[in-house]
């Protein structure tokens, strides 16, 4: 077959495309076959979109960051940085409200001046601060007001006070906690003391001269005060002791807070003191008996 030949029906092959396709735009369009400018706009019309489509990018959907979820931990409190929160110790005021109260007796001065003592005597030395029962006078048992107390164990007060005489002396020695428990129990001895006189020997509102100057001048039968304040007495030689008949700890009575005489610390150590200082020594002598009211 001639070159001329294979053109022809390659043309004509084309020829029959075209028409194929502007016969399919006619029908889709309703365009008349006889108008080739509306057949044009047609095919324009129709391939414009394709255009547009294909200038497009492709649109990508957007995956979602995946997330990770952690669980919400507490953070350790370092030791260095955060102190650690304490453990509330137990008051004696909460152990007290749910115990019933028990009066004092002389095994309770005995092991509280071998647990002071004990640590820093020798075994001859604390021998030497023990008490016998025959030291001690019959103790309170919450039933006695201080009057009742004192006369059951003073019944020749009478006598006594009359041969007293002595001056920066008493013959009776009465220790407690504070001023103002030292003021009650001078009221609630009233009973009890008659005409004698009661010398007050604590530190609120009155100087420690004063009362030198009213020992050294005067005759007094009961002191009643703290334990500082007497103990600075007998160091100063404002206070003698060797004419006292009796010493009274105020061993029962409680404060606010329920703490007796020997449960505040400072009180404790100034009692033990002044019994270290020259009271024992008079009560192993026998001239001198102790009591716990």
């Amino acid at each position: 077959m001639s070159h001329s030949t294979q053109r022809g029906s390659k043309g004509t092959g084309l020829q029959r495309k075209r028409t194929e396709k502007q016969s399919t735009i006619c029908l889709q369009q309703n365009v008349d076959p006889s108008d080739d400018e509306a057949i044009d706009k047609a095919s324009d019309n129709r391939t414009a979109p394709h255009q547009d489509a294909d200038s497009k990018p492709p649109v990508t959907k957007k995956r979602k960051q995946t997330t990770e979820c952690f669980l919400s931990q507490p953070e350790e409190k370092q030791e260095s940085t955060v102190k650690a929160k304490r453990r509330k110790k137990k008051k004696i005021s909460d152990i007290l409200e749910k115990s019933a109260p028990k009066p004092g007796v002389p095994a309770d001065l005995q092991n509280l001046l071998s647990q002071h003592f004990g640590e820093n005597r020798s075994v001859i030395e604390i021998e030497e601060l023990k008490l016998s029962d025959s030291c001690f006078l019959p103790a309170n048992d919450l039933t006695h007001s201080f009057s009742s107390y004192l006369k059951e164990i003073c019944p020749k007060w009478a006598k006594l006070r009359k041969n007293h005489k002595e001056k920066k002396s008493v013959v009776m020695l009465v220790i407690c906690s504070s001023a103002l428990r030292s003021l009650e129990l001078i009221k609630s001895m009233t009973a009890f003391k008659g005409d004698c006189r009661v010398l007050k020997l604590f530190a609120k509102h009155i100087k420690i001269k004063e009362q030198m100057n009213m020992l050294e001048k005067g005759v007094f039968h009961i002191g009643v005060g703290t334990p500082g304040r007497v103990k600075a007495l007998v160091e100063q030689d404002g206070l003698f002791l060797n004419s006292t008949k009796y010493m009274i700890l105020d061993w029962n009575w409680r404060d606010q807070k329920l703490r007796r005489m020997m449960d505040i610390p400072e009180i404790k150590k100034e009692t033990i003191d002044l019994l270290e200082m020259s009271i024992i020594k008079l009560c192993r002598e026998g001239s001198l008996k102790l009591g716990l009211f």
